[in-house]
């Protein structure tokens, strides 16, 4: 396990690049505002670490899409990045890009420190002009509150508390 980066940077009106990394190695991802690509991650990494055992989210660049995999087994996830050249494909015509496991929360800490560096370079203002739509920080504070909720959950049952 090696620690996960993300980054997302707006290039222009409604285009944004985001990378992921860890310790080995990192790739680039072009995305569009055709859909609510950052809402649909911070939303599906709060229910990963809440309940679901398997989400999928799925970044658009037209015509081109990446479907991020994630499954949790206890507190691991795997973390797999697919991209297809046709968005409505089947996951067998894709290449795997990325992949990664990493412990729950750490890809929660990694996500929420992604967009508190958006939020902190754009502004809201700044974000929603050149994205073309809200920042996502509804979003962003309940995968903050649900990613506490499990550090405390995950510090006691350790018996640190």
């Amino acid at each position: 396990m090696t620690g996960l980066r993300l980054r997302w940077l707006l290039t222009g009106p409604g285009w944004a690049q985001c990378f992921v990394g860890d310790d080995r190695s990192e790739v680039e991802l072009t995305v569009s505002y055709v859909t609510t690509a950052p809402e649909e991650l911070l939303v599906g990494i709060t229910r990963l670490l809440l309940t679901e055992t398997e989400i999928r989210v799925e970044f658009h660049a037209e015509p081109t899409v990446v479907r991020w995999d994630f499954h949790r087994e206890d507190d691991q996830v795997s973390v797999r990045l697919l991209q297809l050249s046709d968005q409505d494909g089947p996951d067998r015509a894709g290449q795997v890009i990325w992949s990664t496991r990493q412990d729950i929360g750490t890809v929660a800490r990694a996500v929420i420190r992604c967009f508190d560096d958006v939020v902190h370079t754009y502004g809201t203002s700044g974000y929603r002009g050149t994205w073309g739509d809200e920042f996502p920080g509804a979003e962003l504070e309940t995968l903050r509150s649900a990613w506490r909720a499990h550090e405390r959950r995950t510090t006691r049952g350790n018996g640190h508390g």
